[in-house]
């Protein structure tokens, strides 16, 4: 079976992309996603946890089809990226995995996004104010404290 890189997984029914886009890294599965494919999600997600990238946004725009098997993968993914102080979103869901999603009540447990750029604005700006926004560094309150 060929594994693929973290860059770029695939066999044949499910290819994925792994891309880093502010504190996010976005992973893009593009098939289907069932009992024979899982491993090709659930190593470049486990690749992106361990180097510290807690918080993963799964496009699922070109997802085709999701089985108990993948969504045990990113359910394992969830668990692992909250113990790591992020999060799993999930974003352009199609209608027949959203299903899935419905069904199984995981939707309630993940954050879903309708699109990728919904989910990435709702990406909190890098700890030490490099996100251009003119914070400044000080006291830990929230800003109406100053």
């Amino acid at each position: 079976m060929d594994r693929g890189t973290v860059g770029s997984a695939q066999s044949g029914r499910l290819l994925v992309e792994v891309r880093n886009e502010g504190n996010s890294a976005v992973v893009t599965p593009a098939g289907e996603l069932d009992h024979h494919t899982a491993d090709l999600l659930r190593e470049p997600l486990e690749a992106c946890l361990a180097k510290g990238l807690a918080r993963l946004v799964i496009d699922c725009t070109r997802l085709e089809f999701c089985d108990s098997t993948g969504l045990n993968v990113l359910l394992g993914a969830r668990l692992k990226a909250e113990a790591a102080g992020g999060g799993v979103h999930l974003a352009g869901m199609q209608p027949v995995v959203a299903r899935v999603f419905e069904i199984t009540g995981a939707d309630a447990v993940f954050t879903v996004h309708d699109t990728l750029a919904d989910a990435l604005a709702d990406d909190p700006p890098k700890a030490g104010g490099s996100d251009g926004s003119g914070g400044s560094a000080g006291s830990a309150g929230s800003p109406e404290s100053s």
